[in-house]
């Protein structure tokens, strides 16, 4: 197998992947004082597809576009990445988190993702509804109300400096922790 082919399909180390994710906020800024985020691309979709009266979708979405094409290129990355690049080393997890998520009582690591989760079944029940429905919302109201997602924040905000940006992904992180650590265990403890 050719040794460039080799190195697309093994996990990239953070100092590699780090520093590229780390070059999209010049290089977006270089190329026309664009932000770097995600969550905007449904206000763009939304502006586009339901012209309505609500002043929140009016504005010249089309200036925009570049973001709907980036989130785009992210979904066929990932279809991509997924289909023809996929790593032919096992997916590993440290022993300890292996513990941890049985205790909460997930225990099938047969995939990339625990079907105990994210499984048909596991969708269409009052675990599935929580998690990703009440989940959900609740991911989407943050992204509006703190004005941008983690990506947003994280990369583009912190690397201009900003204040907000600041605050924002601490409170992500802060409220990460507690869900992780306080509120999870008790929410699969109910469901």
């Amino acid at each position: 197998m050719n040794k460039m082919f080799e190195f697309i399909l093994q996990p990239w180390p953070w100092y590699v992947a780090g520093p590229l994710i780390g070059l999209t906020v010049p290089t977006l800024l270089l190329i026309g004082n664009k932000s770097f985020g995600i969550s905007s691309s449904l206000r763009h979709i939304c502006a586009a597809c339901m012209p309505a009266g609500i002043t929140f979708f009016k504005y010249d979405w089309k200036k925009e576009i570049w973001n709907l094409v980036f989130v785009a290129g992210v979904f066929l990355g990932g279809i991509i990445a997924t289909r023809f690049l996929e790593n032919p080393g096992s997916f590993t997890l440290s022993e300890a988190t292996i513990a941890d998520l049985k205790m909460l009582g997930i225990t099938d690591f047969s995939g990339l993702m625990p079907a105990d989760l994210f499984s048909i079944d596991a969708l269409f029940s009052l675990k599935g509804f929580v998690f990703f429905i009440i989940g959900g919302f609740l991911v989407g109201f943050g992204t509006r109300y703190a004005g941008g997602c983690t990506s947003g924040h994280a990369i583009m905000g912190l690397s201009n400096l900003q204040l907000p940006s600041l605050i924002a992904t601490c409170c992500f992180m802060v409220g990460g922790l507690i869900m992780t650590h306080l509120i999870l265990p008790y929410i699969f403890k109910l469901v």
